[in-house]
């Protein structure tokens, strides 16, 4: 009876590793025909045999579910998740060509869906799909700095906050070695994908004087939106906190400096920003936006002589500065307030009318004063529509009315 029972088990378990191999291959074939629907009965009818399945059945099996949930990209974003579940317990089983294809073709889906969704302005399936580009390859942090940066523009603070977190305690920096050389047509420096494209270029004669550079640091935008973060959440300590890490690691980064005046400013401490902005103007004088901000303050202080200086200095540094020259206008402009609440005051008695006159000479003087300035606006900026409106209304207001219809036609175009 013993041998009987022997012969019984073993023929069950011959059965058993038949059935498991049937199945499987039903699986590899229906997926080669892309007959999803058939490899999913397959799929189904193997998975009841997995737990007698040894480590390279298993191996397959998980191959082939992963394959069959991504559906040679046709899979929406949720089966494409259980395609990477999938592929983390395949192991070394496959073969290393045909694990490394799907797992090239599962990364490139992601990215590509990924940068679609961003052209989309979908954010929050953009963050999606990159943290499960991350998740796949954790190698490759930068997918998860994309994946922090898409939910930020999604505005989902929190889920942003840890990933950025996490960047932090990995050090990432983002930064990557990148390839140039000048274009002998051109004179121009190009950038090259890779090394060896670049080198084929320059063999090719096409190209001269390789060289290479190392792209910016994306820590002090990590740490800027970190510490932005912590203020919407009310949470200013740990603002400043990570403000305070980041410029003792680089004290004299321009980059942090600024981002630290950008986080004073959006808590509301102008007299610090005011500070690290003239700081960094030390470090950059021949920064036109430096200036230009600084501009801004002082013209938010009422500070016209500061405000003037500034702004003239960002336009020396950058002739095409459009915004310089429209605030130096709007500047000018600004003093119109008080001459016209004088006015209004006025009574009517003959000193009253002549101190009128004097005032409505000093009014119109104001506005020849800003017309340059937004003539020089249009100059750097010809489709500025603010600068054409308001010359339309100046010049309809110091009586030139050809002029006034001109800069009207303009912005009528303009708007179009």
């Amino acid at each position: 009876m013993k041998k009987y029972l022997i012969f019984g088990l073993l023929l069950a378990l011959t059965w058993s590793i038949n059935a498991q191999k049937k199945e499987l291959r039903a699986v590899s074939k229906a997926l080669g025909k892309a007959n999803f629907e058939q490899a999913t009965t397959a799929l189904a009818a193997a998975e009841v045999l997995i737990s007698s399945m040894d480590e390279k059945q298993k191996g397959q099996f998980y191959f082939y579910k992963s394959k069959l949930l991504f559906k040679g990209g046709a899979a929406e974003l949720e089966d494409v998740n259980k395609s990477i579940d999938a592929f983390a317990k395949i192991g070394s089983s496959v073969s290393s060509e045909e694990k490394n294809m799907h797992f090239q073709n599962l990364i490139n889906h992601l990215i590509n869906q990924g940068s679609a969704s961003i052209k989309k302005s979908d954010f929050t399936t953009a963050s999606n799909y990159f943290s499960n580009a991350y998740k796949l390859s954790s190698k490759d942090t930068i997918y998860l700095y994309y994946a922090a940066s898409s939910a930020v523009n999604a505005k989902d603070y929190d889920k942003s906050l840890a990933m950025y977190e996490k960047l932090r305690a990995l050090g990432f920096t983002g930064i990557e070695k990148q390839y140039f050389a000048v274009n002998k047509e051109t004179n121009k420096e190009e950038a090259f994908d890779s090394e060896v494209l670049r080198d084929v270029s320059v063999k090719s004669k096409s190209h001269t004087n390789p060289t290479d550079k190392n792209s910016k640091s994306k820590y002090p935008e990590i740490i800027k939106n970190m510490a932005l973060i912590y203020n919407e959440r009310g949470e200013t300590d740990k603002a400043l906190e990570a403000m305070r890490e980041a410029r003792a690691q680089n004290p004299d980064d321009l980059n942090l400096i600024l981002t630290e005046a950008n986080v004073h400013y959006a808590m509301g401490n102008i007299d610090k920003f005011k500070e690290l902005l003239e700081f960094a103007t030390e470090k950059d004088p021949k920064n036109a936006e430096l200036q230009y901000n600084l501009g801004v303050i002082a013209a938010d202080a009422k500070d016209f002589d500061n405000a003037k200086r500034y702004y003239d200095k960002a336009i020396e540094l950058n002739p095409k500065y459009t915004n310089a020259y429209i605030n130096l206008a709007a500047l000018i402009l600004g003093q119109e307030e008080s001459i016209i609440d004088e006015m209004n005051n006025l009574g009517t008695s003959a000193a009253d009318d002549r101190r009128y006159d004097e005032l409505r000479e000093e009014r119109n003087q104001l506005y020849l004063d800003a017309i340059p300035y937004l003539e020089q606006a249009l100059v750097a900026d010809p489709t500025n529509v603010q600068a054409a409106k308001t010359l339309s209304n100046i010049f309809s207001a110091t009586g030139n009315d050809a002029k006034a219809k001109e800069y009207k036609d303009m912005a009528d175009r303009l708007q179009q």
